[in-house]
């Protein structure tokens, strides 16, 4: 989870679900059926009381982000659309609370809790099933207070660190190398195979710098989704052995692991294709292309590590990228937690003025214009309370930490006051 370091003030946020991390394979392939259905979703826990929520699904997590005290029933519903046990589900289902979920939140928003460090999809994600809840009244003030205050920090990681520029250069580095490898792009086909984020992130890419054509092969309804938004040809993964014999550009990123493109599936595509180089990327995590792919002729086969060394100046140079995002971070999230004191605090300062005020008006109506009868009026009616309460609460230590608090108060130190 979450490493952003934060000071322990305690929230009523609480984050539960699954990642990339924590689920198998065979649950991540079905966590775009949970996309498919997260407004049933949403609405199915407003109706056991889990209505002040954001329900963030992508190909990668299905996390609920609450403000509400009891999210037990979250685990049945997710257990019931993933079609597993709950009993299967429970050891696997993470529950942040109060910091950790709030540091959490805040490396979510800002793309350093993703499978690829730095992509762009998931604050438009978050951002997206915000505006769902809200747009159904089930954002609270703590809840958007806290999104806010995400949103801010992310920010302020892409303007002051290069972490988004990872994937926008991996992306890049596969645009140059299929540039290499073919030439003219648009006179090429590409195949999108899945996808998840990262490999319609880098279809957008390939699309942007006018690729001939564009087919998108994978389960619904994900794939359907992507097909409409790049304009590009649907197939069926039955489908998948004539698309590949097409295709000039492979962009292989399957949820869940499955290496669909196996060594047997590629050769026999590259015989319908003599002389015709494939050029593939494995954006999938776990990898979506067998390892054996690399060793046929005619296949240039990069992964995304492969695609990062060539993108970017070391490893080094990413970590400290990533630690200064976490920097920036944990400064944002001591911020907010400081700014959400001070809030905690108006209502008893407001009170407090109040209090004076009526004391104050009862001082000068009983002195009449004699200014200085109502000011030791005035002393003497504000002091009475605490100095009665101090002396009760200090009589048993020889400073007890609310004399402590008083002195601090009123700066009674400051003022040269014998201690």
């Amino acid at each position: 989870m979450g490493s952003v370091a934060a000071p322990e003030t305690g929230d009523a946020i609480i984050i539960t679900g699954l990642n990339h991390r924590t689920a198998p394979p065979e649950w991540r392939e079905r966590f775009v059926l949970v996309e498919g259905g997260q407004e049933a979703l949403g609405d199915a826990l407003a109706v056991l009381g889990i209505d002040d929520a954001v329900l963030l699904v992508t190909c990668d997590r299905v996390e609920l982000i609450a403000a509400t005290p009891n999210v037990d029933g979250f685990l049945p519903l997710l257990a019931q659309r993933l079609n597993v046990a709950a009993a299967d589900l429970a050891p696997a289902l993470y529950r942040l609370e109060g910091d950790a979920a709030l540091g959490h939140l805040f490396e979510v928003a800002a793309a350093l809790d993703g499978q690829v460090v730095g992509e762009p999809q998931i604050l438009g994600q978050l951002k997206s099933a915000h505006r769902l809840a809200s747009d159904r009244s089930r954002v609270g003030p703590a809840l958007e207070a806290a999104l806010a205050a995400a949103y801010a920090a992310a920010r302020r990681v892409r303007r002051e660190t290069r972490i988004a520029e990872r994937p926008v250069s991996i992306a890049a580095a596969a645009l140059d190398l299929a540039r290499e490898i073919h030439g003219e792009l648009a006179r090429r086909a590409a195949l999108l195979l899945g996808p998840t984020e990262i490999g319609e992130l880098m279809a957008e890419q390939f699309v942007r710098a006018g690729i001939g054509s564009l087919l998108v092969c994978g389960p619904e309804p994900r794939a359907g989704l992507a097909a409409t938004r790049f304009g590009a040809t649907r197939r069926d993964l039955a489908e998948l052995d004539d698309a590949l014999s097409a295709a000039d550009i492979v962009i292989a990123s399957l949820p869940g692991g499955r290496a669909a493109l196996t060594a047997t599936r590629v050769a026999a595509a590259l015989k319908r294709r003599p002389l015709r180089p494939i050029f593939i990327v494995d954006a999938g995590y776990p990898a979506s292309v067998e390892a054996a792919v690399n060793k046929l002729d005619g296949v240039f086969l990069y992964d995304l590590g492969d695609l990062e060394r060539v993108a970017l100046d070391g490893r080094a140079g990413r970590k400290a990228e990533a630690g200064e995002a976490r920097r920036i971070l944990g400064e944002e999230l001591a911020a907010f937690n400081r700014r959400r004191r001070e809030r905690q605090a108006v209502p008893a300062v407001v009170a407090l003025r109040h209090h004076v005020e009526r004391v104050r008006a009862a001082a000068l109506a009983q002195a009449g214009n004699d200014a200085e009868a109502a000011t030791r009026l005035l002393m003497n009616r504000l002091l009475h309370d605490p100095s009665e309460v101090l002396r009760d609460i200090a009589a048993g230590e020889p400073q007890s930490d609310m004399e402590r608090l008083v002195r601090r108060l009123f700066r009674l130190d400051d003022e040269g006051e014998e201690t």
